[in-house]
């Protein structure tokens, strides 16, 4: 292990052993602080600035400041409640998580027995919202490895102290699927640029790259996809908001993949502008330039074609 990666691991584990220590109003306390840091500090702001221009032209820049003030603050809550692993997930009723709707949707799935796509974004405390749903069944998470390999083996006992099973790109996704058929759900964020193979979807105002898996996935297999979010309350508890499964009309169509994939980018999209501190805005989510008829990233008029390239092989 370079010297560069003892570091990073020595500073991650002892992050986690102070926030395992602290009472939780602490560490939401040292998170918000630690993401006014990162802020102050300019980690990836004026990205975020951007972000939200693109999304928020309409509001004040003294609005969208107060939602990056936010976010930050959020951030640094969400990596500080995450280092407590088990602490969190399997906290008392209440504790953290103070209210949970929707769950009746996730019943229908468990009897069909073909298990459910757990589809939401990097929206608030996603891993706590996987690990909580664990709790009832089993969850895989679909991740890229992390470089450091300490990092990644500490990222990966914390994930399963929470109840769920993180699964690296390759040979996982044959697990995933593997997983599916044994009625287990499978947990993806589906909310990123996708680069040239991703389908072009409206999003926030703009025709956006988006990954094509999710609906690739539950197309090819028969699971239906079930979004989810988890959102922060002012007293630094969360809520958890489970929707009923997406419908699909004319599924065998050519274009199915391409409109379901619309289908959730609209419901992340409704629930971004509901709380838009809680997205992660500092991703260079419009990176890629749509092609030919969507060029300018503004979202097309009716009847304008979406666009994809060379998503079938990618599941």
């Amino acid at each position: 292990m370079s010297f560069s990666h003892r570091m990073e691991f020595l500073l991650a584990r002892t992050l986690f052993a102070i926030m395992r220590a602290l009472p939780m109003g602490a560490v939401l306390i040292l998170g918000a602080r630690l993401g006014d840091l990162a802020r102050l500090l300019g980690i990836r702001r004026e990205v975020a600035r951007a972000n939200l221009a693109l999304a928020f032209p309409e509001r004040t820049v003294g609005e969208r400041e107060q939602i990056l003030v936010d976010h930050y603050r959020d951030l640094g809550m969400m990596l500080c409640e995450a280092s407590r692993g088990r602490g969190v997930t399997h906290a008392p009723d209440g504790a953290v998580i103070a209210a949970a709707r929707g769950l009746e949707h996730l019943d229908p799935p468990l009897r069909a027995g073909r298990g459910a796509i757990l589809l939401t974004g990097h929206y608030g405390n996603y891993g706590l919202l996987a690990g909580w749903l664990g709790r009832r069944n089993p969850v895989d998470l679909l991740v890229q490895g992390i470089k450091n390999p300490a990092i990644d083996a500490l990222v990966d006992e914390t994930c399963s102290e929470g109840g769920v099973r993180r699964l690296v790109g390759g040979t996982g996704v044959k697990r995933l699927v593997r997983g599916l058929r044994d009625n287990r759900w499978t947990f993806l964020l589906g909310d990123q640029d996708a680069g040239k193979g991703g389908v072009f979807v409206p999003f926030l105002g703009r025709i956006s790259s988006t990954s094509p898996f999710a609906a690739e996935l539950s197309l090819r297999t028969g699971a239906p996809i079930v979004m989810a979010f988890i959102t922060r309350r002012k007293d630094g508890r969360n809520e958890i908001d489970v929707l009923p499964p997406l419908a699909l009309e004319r599924p065998q169509a050519s274009d199915a993949i391409e409109r379901l994939t619309a289908l959730h980018a609209a419901e992340l999209e409704r629930w971004v502008r509901k709380h838009p501190r809680m997205w992660f805005w500092l991703h260079r989510r419009w990176k890629t330039a749509p092609p030919a008829a969507g060029r300018s990233g503004d979202v097309p008029a009716p009847g304008v074609a979406l666009g994809r390239e060379g998503v079938m092989g990618r599941a």
